[in-house]
């Protein structure tokens, strides 16, 4: 990442993602890999990614690929994780965290003694304040220009995470002989319990080593000697701040086995290997007890970035775990192979399709927008996108709430999304009043889905008296054309986070890093204010139902269907599980076993 940006607004928020992938359905129920073989213990498992390996700081901007991601999950651990069910899982074994207060927000992070990185040294509260560092922006004073380039000041840390919860925070205290970190926010922030801590990442004291600091103790004083950046004031950067930064953006980024002081884990496996673009491989880490034991001895992770190959891979035995891009064709095929001992774990995934109208220009006036969603076949999308892949996939009627969200249902009842069930021509003559106005549709040409619905929606849009233009842009294109508001309606995905609620705020605030659309309501802006501080799950439900009612009244778009996530597996592991977070299948990786 260039110097002259930070991170949070990459890919316009760090909490949600563009969806960039082919769009799938709603599957049913997972389905979980089963077998009749008995596992053995030990034994080698090889998994195929899509791309090659290349940081072993996942948490930067340089690492942040879902190869990295996945390697990270396997190699770390912390307090906490996300489970298939979307719900927060603790790790008592790593550590405890606790809310010590309420107002204002503080919360305490104890580490279990014992818990150790794989050179021996102990995982530390140091560990946690370098991580809160790098994922604050505490100490950044730099101003930004509409495209996020630092004008002045400095942005130090490159974290790829999204800082609006421990943005709010103060200087973290130390405490327990440097086992518990205290932090205490200035402000309530409702997604506390995930906004730190939940994976330890960076060791400290190699930081601090690599960087000209003694240990990880020099480090943390280092940091707390640092005044908190101000961009009304910016001050000349701090060179051994900035030395120490540097180092966390990029020093941990190696395609080969580097030294193995950068490749330190504290979670179930090691990095024992890595060969540029073809491998890695990974080794049970024999000394870990802080969470689930894993049953492999080794791991080793192939590269392959053609769906259609890692099927045939898995079909030949020379892959045993892949996540290969869903399309009705590849579903099919991995089916088929069920004789030889391939199986799907197939089940609804984070993201999902949506059409969005542009506040601004020729869709201004409400009436138009309701007008022009009135058009939206999203049931024939459904049926020959969505429903290929799985023949249960439904309509997906909300904006806030996936369909495993409990209070899915209900919000779905009562935002008004139901009245926009069926394409209703008549409606839409009616609201035009026989105005033809010219309505710019963006997608991205490249991904043969969104083209797709592109389709269906200007043939049913022209019907009712638009006028359609066909702005669409290939894959290098179209998300610059999103972000510069070249659209009057545009179709695009997003990925959620898989718990809280700081994602809303992002999208539907009135200038939010997410709000691509210009979409602007007082109320929604109150709403949203109040989501963002309110650490109750069930008023914070409460108000995205309020949230997704009023944004549905607005006419901001419709949500169109639910993405699906996939997996394969072949004959010689088991324990492979679905999962709808990006880690997929390695969300489950202690369980893998070999089967001979």
């Amino acid at each position: 990442m260039r110097p002259g940006r930070i991170s949070k607004v990459l890919a316009t928020a760090a909490a949600l993602a563009l969806a960039l992938a082919a769009c799938t359905g709603t599957p049913p129920a997972p389905n979980q890999t089963t077998t009749s073989a008995t596992p053995t213990a030990g034994g080698n498992v090889t998994v195929l990614e899509g791309s090659p390996f290349s940081s072993f700081n996942a948490t930067s901007v340089t690492g942040n690929t879902l190869t990295n991601a996945r390697i990270a999950s396997a190699t770390h651990s912390g307090f906490n994780s996300v489970g298939s069910d979307l719900k927060i899982i603790k790790n008592d074994k790593f550590g405890k965290y606790e809310m010590v207060k309420d107002k204002p927000l503080t919360i305490k992070y104890t580490i279990n003694s014992g818990v150790q990185w794989s050179d021996g040294a102990p995982v530390t509260a140091d560990d946690l304040f370098l991580q809160w560092a790098s994922a604050s922006g505490y100490f950044n004073d730099a101003t930004l220009d509409k495209n996020f380039a630092v004008t002045a000041g400095t942005a130090y840390f490159h974290a790829a995470g999204d800082n609006t919860g421990l943005a709010k925070t103060e200087l973290p205290v130390i405490g327990d002989d440097g086992l518990s970190l205290t932090l205490t926010y200035t402000t309530p922030f409702s997604d506390w319990e995930t906004a730190l801590g939940s994976s330890v990442d960076v060791p400290a004291h190699i930081v601090a080593v690599r960087t000209g600091l003694k240990d990880a103790q020099a480090l943390t004083a280092l940091l707390q000697s640092v005044p908190k950046g101000d961009p009304a004031k910016p001050v000349p950067a701090n060179p051994a701040l900035r030395k120490v930064a540097d180092f966390w953006n990029t020093g941990f980024d190696s395609k080969t086995m580097p030294d193995p002081t950068l490749a330190l884990s504290n979670g179930p496996y090691l990095v024992k290997g890595v060969t540029a673009d073809q491998e890695l491989i990974l080794t049970r880490n024999a000394d870990y007890t802080w969470g689930d034991v894993p049953k492999l001895d080794t791991l080793t992770v192939h590269y392959e970035s053609d769906p259609d190959k890692q099927i045939k891979a898995l079909e030949a035995g020379t892959a045993d775990v892949a996540t290969p891009a869903a399309s009705a064709e590849r579903i099919s095929a991995l089916a088929a192979l069920k004789s030889a001992g391939v199986q799907v774990q197939q089940g609804l995934g984070l993201g999902f399709d949506q059409l969005v109208l542009n506040f601004k220009g020729v869709l201004s006036p409400p009436d138009l927008r309701s007008a022009f969603l009135h058009t939206v076949p999203r049931q024939e999308i459904v049926n020959q996108i969505a429903k290929p892949l799985d023949s249960n996939a439904e309509v997906l009627n909300s904006f806030v709430f996936n369909p495993v969200h409990v209070p899915y249902k209900e919000s779905a009842r009562s935002n008004g999304t139901t009245d926009m069930a069926a394409v209703d021509l008549v409606a839409a003559k009616e609201l035009l009043a026989g105005a033809s106005p010219t309505v710019r549709i963006l997608y991205n040409k490249d991904d043969p889905d969104r083209a797709k619905e592109y389709s269906l929606i200007a043939a049913s849009a022209t019907l009712a008296g638009f006028s359609v233009t066909d702005a669409g842009k290939d894959s290098k294109q179209w998300l610059s054309a999103l972000k510069e508001g070249a659209f009057d309606a545009a179709l695009y995905g997003w990925t959620s986070n898989p718990t809280g609620s700081v994602q809303v705020p992002q999208v539907f605030t009135t200038g939010a890093v997410s709000n691509l659309n210009n979409f602007s309501n007082t109320v929604v802006d109150q709403l949203t204010e109040q989501l963002a501080v309110n650490p109750d799950d069930a008023k914070q439900n409460a108000l995205k139902m309020q949230i997704d009612q009023l944004v549905v009244e607005a006419a901001y778009g419709l949500p169109l269907f639910q993405r699906t996530a996939l997996s394969a597996t072949g004959k010689h592991v088991s324990g492979v599980q679905f999962s709808p977070l990006d880690v997929g299948p390695w969300q489950s990786v202690a369980q893998w076993a070999y089967v001979n």
